[in-house]
């Protein structure tokens, strides 16, 4: 299973590196609802879609409301002028926040949700689609000065999160005491939480220092925090589905892995928000 999750990985990451930094916006945004399709295809199993017929046609859907919201934006430069990119953000930033609730209040919280499909499918909803709205709004970020500026933002994003990940599990593995949520993912700790925030701050800190990108928000250190602790959360609030669904894995479409929204979990949260701090609530954005 190590050799299959490390092969998988050193093909990924130059994958994902290419996909950022060669494709255009609108190539790019192809990928990101490529990615969102396979989301919601194994999102079909959280909302009680088990037979592969209804989880297709969920993908499907997923794919062609994806397809004609990035086909309704003429000019990609100016999507927080689009309001069909602003509102999904401001809906994935509430939701986190529902989300957040969910997993705090987890296993009461179930009886909310459990008993409807509409729900749940909702909840795939403002999941996937703030997700490829942060994504493409972060992607074209100073992209007339600079074709490369918003995909280091982006790429900082990732390497936030990945580093939180890593030093949540090497801390909680080696000092973790204290449950942070037993009852939704028994193995993730205080500890493990605490390190994983050092760890980011240190890649914060590291990449404002050695990596000039233009136009980065005057708060990082604090934005940043806020989207690890989100991070978490999405891993969390996937994980609290996957328990409440009966299953491991969303799927085994990358060997080693699991599937696409175990790899995307923390980032379907971390994106949308820090898209939201720094460009909507940092920059005073007017709806």
């Amino acid at each position: 299973m190590l050799k299959y999750r490390l092969l998988t990985t050193l093909i990924l990451i130059p994958l994902v590196v290419a996909a950022l930094f060669f494709l255009p916006p609108s190539g790019f945004g192809l990928v990101v609802i490529a990615v969102s399709a396979l989301a919601a295809w194994e999102w079909g199993q959280f909302a009680g879609l088990f037979t592969q017929t209804k989880r297709i046609a969920l993908a499907v859907s997923f794919a062609v409301g994806l397809l004609l919201l990035q086909y309704s934006v003429a000019d990609f430069s100016h999507l927080l002028e689009k309001r069909q990119i602003v509102y999904p953000l401001w809906a994935g930033m509430a939701w986190w926040i529902a989300a957040i609730l969910l997993v705090i209040t987890y296993p009461a919280s179930a009886s909310v949700w459990k008993s409807s499909i509409v729900l749940r499918l909702l909840f795939g909803v403002l999941t996937i689609v703030p997700f490829y709205c942060g994504m493409m709004v972060l992607r074209i970020q100073g992209y007339e000065n600079n074709t490369y500026n918003g995909a280091w933002w982006l790429l900082y994003v990732m390497l936030l999160v990945w580093a939180a990940d890593s030093g949540a599990y090497i801390f909680g593995r080696t000092i973790g005491k204290h449950k942070m949520a037993p009852k939704v993912s028994p193995g993730k700790t205080v500890e493990g939480l605490v390190g994983g925030l050092l760890t980011a701050a240190l890649i914060s800190w590291l990449f404002s220092k050695f990596v000039h990108v233009p136009a980065m928000p005057e708060h990082l250190m604090l934005i940043s925090t806020v989207v690890v602790i989100a991070s978490v959360f999405g891993d969390l609030t996937e994980s609290m589905f996957k328990r409440e669904s009966g299953v491991k894995d969303s799927s085994q479409l990358i060997p080693g892995h699991g599937g696409v929204l175990d790899r995307v979990d923390s980032l379907t949260a971390a994106i949308p928000v820090f898209a939201g701090l720094v460009m909507l609530v940092s920059s005073g954005f007017n709806l």
